[in-house]
């Protein structure tokens, strides 16, 4: 007999859907308000934000808003009309790909429309099935759906593990010397949940002895690490070993767009063999000019990149100083680990919210362990001091309530459905 496809959906909402009822339009799917920036508005409440990926404070910017007012004025949403391939391309996309190419240190670019959509697509144009891939456990879900495209073998290694990174590529080495393939490792400049930075330099040093070509998302590097902001390759002097070089604009140039870059041979295949971008539109006006402004305050200003550091340095070390667990970050991203339930978790983040004016990501299972609590903050250029300071007074405070029990007693007489 043939199940109804819905069957499986109305029993089984999934590992995060499970919690809509009861977390939807508060922890997640939250209704921020007003103008980007620190200081918003939730819930009707004004609240100090840390939840932003604009890292270098640009989405505000005055330049940046006025290009994008600009083009809006000139071209519409909707210009250019088509794919890149047939009626979509324009000379302010080649301009912006010039320049991206040249401020990464590689001899080519292209734009794609969306980080997500185009990793998992560069993935699929770079591999057949007798390849294989290397990538890192803990990589962002574009590449682990990119991943699953793939016809051919796939190994993971542990995070940053290079003992770990070894024996893999012993294997793959082995497995497609006997397909008659080669290899494709992947890892991230950053990673987005614990702020790691990849291990580039150990990883290019690998070379050496393994035939091996190395794709980088470094969505949190661009922008932020490296003397030019050129990212975690320019930060740990291996830029040039990076064979395919990815970022997004969705972190430091607050935009909707991403970009590869890489020697011009593979660009000019990848144009001609990204389906995500010869099947769909091409990246609008708006977005083009608006990050070419973008990309030019980036380059040619430090300011933003040092007032940024500034803030991270300063919020990272007052956490520390106050025995908060932050991991082993070293870029940008701030995670903080407590210990206690998901009841405990929501209870706590809503404490923060409704009588601290706190907001900020909150990770629980399964993302991460049983048991954990990872505030996650974004830092950006456009936080201050004295938002630090409140935010340091804050995290005592709801430290001392999860540690003394309050937020359990709270959460057991809260309703909350760990079946649900």
């Amino acid at each position: 007999m043939v199940k109804d496809l819905f069957e499986r959906i109305q029993n089984n909402k999934g590992p995060l859907g499970k919690w809509a009822s009861q977390a939807e339009g508060y922890f997640v799917f939250p209704k921020l308000e007003g103008e980007l920036g620190p200081r918003m508005q939730f819930a009707g409440k004004d609240v100090l934000n840390w939840s932003l990926n604009d890292y270098l404070g640009l989405a505000n910017h005055p330049e940046v808003r006025k290009a994008d007012a600009d083009a809006a004025a000139q071209y519409g949403a909707a210009y250019p009309m088509g794919a890149r391939m047939l009626s979509g391309h324009t000379k302010y996309h080649e301009q912006l790909e010039n320049e991206l190419a040249a401020f990464v240190m590689k001899e080519s670019a292209y734009l794609l429309n969306f980080g997500y959509q185009g990793m998992v697509s560069i993935i699929d144009a770079l591999v057949t099935k007798n390849d294989v891939i290397v990538y890192d456990v803990d990589a962002h879900a574009c590449i682990i759906d990119g991943v699953r495209l793939h016809m051919g073998k796939r190994f993971t290694y542990k995070h940053n593990d290079l003992e770990s990174m070894e024996k893999n590529l012993q294997r793959a080495t082995k497995l497609a010397a006997e397909n008659g393939g080669g290899i494709l490792f992947i890892t991230e400049g950053v990673f987005g949940m614990r702020g790691q930075q990849g291990k580039l330099k150990e990883i290019v040093a690998m070379k050496q002895k393994y035939n091996f070509r190395l794709l980088v998302d470094d969505a949190h590097g661009f922008g932020t690490l490296g003397a030019t902001g050129a990212g975690a390759g320019e930060e740990q002097g291996v830029q040039d070993d990076i064979d395919v070089y990815f970022s997004t604009f969705a972190k430091s140039m607050a935009n909707i767009g991403a970009f590869v870059a890489a020697d011009k041979e593979i660009i000019d295949y990848l144009k001609y063999n990204l389906r995500s971008q010869m099947f769909a539109k091409a990246l609008p006006m708006i977005q083009t000019i608006g990050s070419l402004k973008r990309l030019e305050l980036l380059r040619n200003s430090s300011e933003l990149k040092d007032k940024l550091w500034v803030i991270v340095n300063a919020l990272q070390s007052g956490l520390r100083s106050r025995n908060f667990n932050i991991g082993d970050t070293n870029t940008c991203v701030t995670p903080v680990y407590l210990e206690g339930s998901v009841p405990e978790a929501m209870v706590m983040v809503n404490d923060l919210r409704e009588n601290y004016g706190i907001f900020l990501s909150i990770v629980i299972y399964p993302v991460i362990p049983k048991g954990i609590i990872l505030l996650r903050m974004t830092p950006t250029a456009s936080h201050t001091l004295a938002d630090i300071d409140e935010t340091l007074t804050a995290f005592e405070a709801i430290r001392e309530k999860l540690e003394n029990g309050t937020y359990k007693e709270i959460a057991s007489r809260t309703k909350v459905d760990l079946d649900a």
